[in-house]
C-alpha cells in the first residue's frame, strides 16, 4: 500500500511541475522562475540524426550534454520514432497528441495528453504518433540527451 501511495505521489508531482512549466508558476524558491509553452517562441532544431526529418526537440532547461536536462520533443501526425535507447532514465508527460510508446518485453502503452510515462535507462522502445495532429513531449533526463539507434525486436 505504501508504494502506490508513493508512486501517485510521485506522479502527482511530476505533473504539478509539468504543469507549474507550462503556466509559469514558480517551481521552487531557490532558482529563478523558466517558463516555457507549446506554442511560445521556442528555438525547435533537429532531433539526433538517427530519428528521420521531421523529428524536433527544444530546450526547456538545462544543458543538454549534462544531466538534467529538460526538452519538448514534438513529431507530426502519423511520425513512427524508430527503436532507440537512451543512457538515461528518462521521465515523460505527453503535452498535445495521441502517442502509443512501446518498449522491449512490454505491451504497447497509448498515452493521452497529461499521461506520464517512466522509461528506464538502456531500455530499447518505439513510439507513433497517431492520428494527423502532431505530439509533443515533455522529457525530463536525468543524464545527458542521447539517443542510440535499436536493431532488433522488442517482442
Amino acid at each position: 500500500m505504501t508504494n502506490v501511495r508513493l508512486s501517485a505521489f510521485g506522479i502527482a508531482v511530476s505533473l504539478s511541475s509539468v504543469a507549474a512549466l507550462l503556466t509559469g508558476a514558480r517551481l521552487d524558491a531557490q532558482s529563478s522562475p523558466i517558463t516555457r509553452s507549446v506554442t511560445s517562441a521556442l528555438k525547435w532544431g533537429p532531433c539526433p540524426a538517427i530519428f528521420p526529418t521531421g523529428c524536433q526537440i527544444a530546450v526547456l532547461n538545462g544543458d543538454p550534454s549534462k544531466p538534467n536536462a529538460d526538452v519538448f520533443l514534438r513529431v507530426p501526425g502519423g511520425y513512427t520514432i524508430p527503436a532507440h535507447s537512451h543512457t538515461s532514465a528518462e521521465r515523460m508527460v505527453l503535452v498535445e497528441g495521441q502517442l502509443t510508446v512501446t518498449y522491449k518485453g512490454a505491451s504497447a502503452a497509448a498515452l493521452a495528453p497529461g499521461v506520464y510515462a517512466y522509461g528506464p535507462a538502456k531500455l530499447p522502445h518505439e513510439a507513433k504518433c497517431a492520428g494527423n495532429k502532431p505530439c509533443t513531449l515533455f522529457i525530463a533526463f536525468e543524464g545527458p540527451v542521447d539517443a542510440t539507434a535499436y536493431v532488433g525486436t522488442l517482442k
